[in-house]
């Protein structure tokens, strides 16, 4: 499957080029969703109380999250930009992320209502992602970006052996990430609402 690109072409005629699915970009993107086993594994090694099996969980969980980084900007450096990595790259965060959610829950490490509202939160977009691709891919925002890398520091602590001193950093850090999650949330529904209202005004005779 490939994506047609517009732009210009060597000589300055201007063209339009395929970009397959199967790029460097999506590639980074899918290794996030392989790492996400490997991760649970390690967390739930020895009952989480390894304290070096954590550090293993943390490092495999900061390597898939710095792939997110990575293959937007593979995908804006090479226009690789395709409508399956606009799909699959959320997807693919939502994976990771929930995995260490539920995880840490799991262990008794993190409240349950703090796992459930977030994942609640996810799913919702997701859903909504559908609910109005066929009138277009709303694009992650600046505030949906934002709220990844709040929820990516708030778990990479809790993931970490650190001494109960810390427990102070960790709740203000989730409570952050938290926040933020509601927030984009909501900006995403009402998003999605115009979308599809302006898609379907668009297609009427």
């Amino acid at each position: 499957m490939n994506a047609e690109v517009h732009g210009t072409e060597p000589g300055g005629t201007s063209g339009v080029r395929a970009v397959p699915t199967l790029n460097a970009a999506n590639l980074l993107t899918i290794s996030r969703l392989v790492l996400v086993p490997l991760f649970v594994f390690a967390l739930f090694f020895e009952g989480g109380a390894d304290p070096a099996w954590r550090y293993a969980a943390a490092a495999v969980f900061a390597v898939a999250a710095l792939t997110d980084r990575v293959d937007g900007w593979v995908a804006r450096r090479y226009s690789l930009i395709t409508d399956f990595g606009k799909i699959a790259d959320p997807i693919a965060d939502k994976a990771l992320i929930g995995a260490a959610l539920v995880g840490l829950s799991l262990l008794g490490e993190l409240p349950w209502w703090v796992t459930i509202v977030i994942a609640a939160r996810e799913l919702g977009v997701t859903l909504l992602r559908f609910w109005v691709i066929r009138y277009g891919v709303i694009p992650a925002s600046r505030g949906g970006k934002a709220k990844t890398l709040a929820q990516v520091l708030a778990i990479g602590v809790y993931l970490l052996p650190l001494p109960a001193e810390v427990d102070p950093l960790r709740w203000a850090l989730m409570g952050f990430a938290l926040v933020l999650t509601v927030v984009t949330g909501l900006d995403y529904l009402v998003r999605a609402v115009r979308l599809r209202a302006a898609g379907r005004g668009t297609a009427k005779p």
